[in-house]
């Protein structure tokens, strides 16, 4: 079976199925007299889930990775959310419905607004405003809100559901399985990123393993190449142990790169930043020994709320990052969601909103909370090194523009004496072709580029990776990609400007020496990657690959680019 590995390694085990209740909910009207008491059941069903989530937080085992308090703080902030917690109770007084067909329309509504959004971690966040409207509806039914799980079950179990939410994780960590598998989530879901924090390997988006692999069946599990292997024969076993116990040697010889200077073999130094989503995350990218934060996402503080986040909570959550950091740089990413409801509230329709009013295009056309955000970043760059990238530029017009709105925020803040760095570098995002093909005049503007690939390959080749029909089109290795990429890189040194790669490709331990053959040297990834990523450096010779790299770039025959990349990686 084939899906999408998340966390990397090999593993062996007998499944263990999650029990998945399937809420049926019916739907009646309440008579008059009773609404008053349907009102009540749903605001106690919603305390019951509170005490819960509450429960599960304060259950989580010291040295637990900091990922699991932050996720149960966002279901509980979800559950809060007047969306949730006050939506179904005006439905039911309105419509004299029952609370949980109220409490199912609410999640219809809300799902359908997620469903319109381009961003794939925020898209992703659909799936918690799922789990904790079910657990909702199961206090509601009088059913548990955990899975079950055998108290006999053995340590090296593989989990098998349909989805999981970090609650449930939690709860499994208690049993150590070996692996998760499940039908749905995404490279971004929190299945994935707790998966990654555990080093666990775990694959998604299966779609049918929950119903097509049997409880105590034995699987192999790839995380490394997303496929899992039911029932084995005796060879294809063997075989599999031998990988396993050579993963496990490599693991720990990489471990020994942590404090090795980043260098090719001809001396060339590349830098190894790291992604985050969470202030939390700062554990994982000191861990690795990363050279600093290449890109920090700051969505995470607009999630799932009424109102917007205040220059106070923005600006604290930056300064955390900054202090925590240090003297090592950090690149602190504007706004990048698209104009969907549950953020700002507003009543925007589009037809494609991959192609809308998303990112800078939407900072611009809300000064006051481009404002906010900018002001924030700015006070917290007094307390370490930061430096602002701009989202999904496209054109000169839109950097003029981000520019004059943070020399504006400079001026206020200058006339009330507040400290900030005057010199702090501003960057912008390469991730549509129009701003590939304007590098040299974006250079001339900007202190820094970054390269968004995953964004950049979508548009180029007009393709949503998230969509599973067209996903197998999504193609790195595009001759049309390579060549954007490459001129950007480029453009950038011409200009004497630094460029990064901050997408998948930078995590991508087979891209690495592509990437280094057509001149990046700053790479910017998720920090599981970052050691392997740096083995890869450490074992290239930039003069030995470079006649593969120029007939790669004349080639635009997809299959001789692949035999070329596996060439460049013998």
């Amino acid at each position: 079976m084939h899906g999408v590995g998340v966390s990397e390694g090999i593993t062996i085990g007998h499944a263990h199925l999650a029990i998945h209740d399937r809420l049926e909910v019916a739907h009646y009207l309440v008579p008059a007299a009773e609404v008053a008491g349907e009102c009540a059941r749903f605001d106690t069903a919603v305390q019951t889930v509170h005490a819960e989530l509450e429960g599960y937080r304060n259950a989580i085992p010291s040295g637990s990775p900091p990922e699991f308090t932050a996720f149960l703080d966002l279901h509980l902030m979800i559950l809060d959310d007047a969306m949730l917690s006050e939506a179904p109770r005006r439905l039911i007084e309105t419509q004299r419905c029952n609370a949980e067909w109220a409490v199912k329309q609410q999640l219809d509504a809300l799902l359908e607004q997620f469903d319109a959004i381009e961003d794939g971690y925020l898209r992703e966040r659909k799936a918690d405003v799922i789990q904790v409207g079910e657990r909702v509806l199961k206090a509601l039914l009088g059913k548990p809100g955990h899975i079950p799980v055998p108290e006999d079950l053995e340590q090296a179990s593989i989990l098998v559901a349909h989805d999981l939410s970090p609650a449930d994780i939690i709860q499994f960590k208690q049993q150590q399985f070996a692996g998760f598998l499940t039908d749905l989530g995404g490279a971004t879901s929190h299945t994935a990123i707790v998966a990654r924090s555990l080093n666990i390997p775990a694959i998604v988006a299966l779609h049918q393993a929950r119903h097509l692999i049997r409880e105590n069946d034995l699987l192999v599990v790839d995380g490394t190449q997303g496929v899992v292997i039911v029932n084995p024969d005796k060879h294809v076993l063997a075989e599999y142990r031998l990988r396993q116990d050579q993963w496990e040697i490599e693991q720990h010889k990489l471990k020994r790169l942590k404090t090795a200077r980043s260098v090719t073999l001809d001396g060339v130094r590349v830098e190894l930043y790291a992604n985050i989503e969470l202030p939390e995350d700062i554990e994982q990218v000191k861990d690795n020994r990363a050279a600093g934060i290449g890109l920090f996402r700051t969505e995470f503080l607009f999630l799932n709320r009424d109102g917007l986040p205040g220059e106070e909570e923005q600006f604290e959550a930056y300064r955390k990052v900054a202090l925590e950091m240090g003297d090592l740089p950090v690149t602190v990413r504007t706004l990048d969601v698209g104009a969907d409801k549950p953020l700002l509230g507003q009543e925007r329709n589009s037809t494609n909103p991959a192609l809308g009013l998303r990112a800078i295009r939407l900072c611009l056309s809300e000064p006051s909370l481009f404002h906010t955000q900018l002001r924030a970043i700015l006070r917290a760059s007094h307390y370490g090194k930061l430096r602002i990238l701009i989202p999904m530029l496209s054109s000169l017009h839109e950097v003029e523009q981000s520019l004059h709105a943070i020399k504006k925020v400079k001026k206020d803040m200058d006339e009330e004496g507040i400290p900030y760095d005057h010199d702090i570098p501003v960057g912008g995002m390469i991730e549509v072709p129009a701003a590939a093909l304007s590098v040299h005049v974006f250079a001339r503007k900007l202190d820094f580029l970054s390269i968004g690939t995953n964004d950049l390959i979508q548009y180029t080749l007009a393709i949503d990776r998230t969509d599973d029909s067209v996903a197998h089109l999504y193609d790195p290795l595009h001759p049309a990609v390579l060549h954007l990429v490459s001129e950007t890189i480029k453009g950038a040194q011409k200009a004497g400007i630094p460029i990064s790669v901050c997408g998948e490709m930078a995590g991508d331990v087979a891209m690495t020496r592509l990437l280094l053959g057509l001149g990046l040297r700053q790479f910017s990834m998720h920090p599981a990657h970052l050691l392997r990523v740096k083995q890869q450096v450490l074992k290239t010779d930039l003069r030995e690959i470079a006649a593969t790299i120029r007939r790669m770039l004349k080639t635009d025959e997809p299959q001789k680019l692949r035999d070329a990349l596996v060439q460049l990686n013998a």
